[in-house]
């Protein structure tokens, strides 16, 4: 018996790098990717499609659950948009969203919309517990990307702006 765990999420993320740096780095699955915690596995698919597989999650020696999916990525440069969708039959989980990346007065804004559903190999009894606790989990994993997206964009605005003022 399984049970099925459904995801939403809504992230803003604010940086003073420029829109198009934040595409950049966005549009590029494997680099962006990178900053992604948990990741077991990034693969090329081929036709910008990508697997992943994230660390197993577990309670000692035991194994609760792996998550697999795939998705095919499109990246708009005109709209500043990275869209993905599932690719069915691959994994236990099917995952879609979109990054919009706007300008603003200081930087840019993107804004991060995902759904995600995750099939658990665990009793349906179980599902009261564990819902909460893969929903949490997944949560604070999106929250630290989004820490390490903004890390990333402040270091590289640290090192250009050094570029720009050298030391006398």
């Amino acid at each position: 018996m399984s049970f099925t765990v459904t995801i939403n999420i809504s992230k803003n993320l604010e940086t003073e790098a420029s829109s198009e740096e934040v595409f950049e780095l966005l549009s590029d699955v494997a680099k962006s990717g990178s900053f992604f915690p948990k990741v077991e596995k990034l693969v090329d698919l081929g036709g910008n499609t990508w697997r992943w597989e994230m660390e197993r999650i577990g309670i000692g020696e035991h194994t609760l659950q792996q998550s697999i999916y795939a998705c095919k990525y499109n990246a708009c440069k005109e709209r500043k948009t990275v869209t993905w969708i599932p690719v069915e039959e691959i994994g236990n989980a099917t995952v879609s969203g979109k990054w919009a990346i706007m300008p603003t007065r200081y930087g840019s804004k993107a804004t991060l919309q995902s759904l995600g559903t995750l099939t658990v190999n665990m009793p349906g009894f179980l599902e009261l517990l564990l819902s909460p606790l893969i929903r949490f989990e997944f949560e604070n994993l999106v929250d630290r990307y989004i820490t390490n997206l903004a890390e990333e964009f402040e270091q590289h605005a640290n090192r250009s702006s050094s570029s720009i003022f050298p030391e006398t």
